[in-house]
C-alpha cells in the first residue's frame, strides 16, 4: 500500500548514469540509439513510470560527440509528473532532462 501510494507522488530527482558500462560491447552505428533506449529503461526503473519522455536537450547531449562516442557519464535529473490527458492509460510518466551541472566530482549516484 504504502509503495503504491509514494509512485503517485510528484517528486523530480538527480541521477548519474554510468553509460560506458550499458554500452559495453555495442556496435559502433548504435551506440547512440541504444544510449537513449538505456536512459529510458533506467528512468522507467527508478520512477516506476511506462511512460517515459525524453527533453530535446538530453537527445542533443547524447548525440554530442556523434553516433559512435556517446559520454561515459551523465547527469540526468528525472521528474515524475501527473499526465493530464484525459485518453492516458497512466497517471503519470516521467520526464528526463539533462542536468545543468555535469561535473560529477563528489557527487554520488543520487
Amino acid at each position: 500500500m504504502a509503495k503504491e501510494r509514494r509512485s503517485k507522488e510528484v517528486v523530480t530527482r538527480e541521477y548519474t548514469i554510468n553509460l560506458h558500462k550499458r554500452l559495453h560491447s555495442t556496435k559502433f552505428k548504435s551506440k547512440a540509439p541504444r544510449a537513449v533506449k538505456e536512459i529510458k529503461a533506467f528512468a522507467q526503473k527508478m520512477m516506476g513510470t511506462k511512460d517515459v519522455r525524453l527533453d530535446v536537450a538530453l537527445n542533443k547531449t547524447v548525440w554530442s560527440k556523434g553516433i559512435r562516442n556517446v559520454p561515459n557519464k551523465l547527469r540526468i535529473v528525472i521528474s515524475r509528473r501527473r499526465n493530464d490527458d484525459e485518453d492516458a492509460k497512466e497517471e503519470m510518466y516521467s520526464f528526463v532532462t539533462a542536468a545543468q551541472d555535469q561535473s560529477l566530482k563528489g557527487r554520488g549516484t543520487t
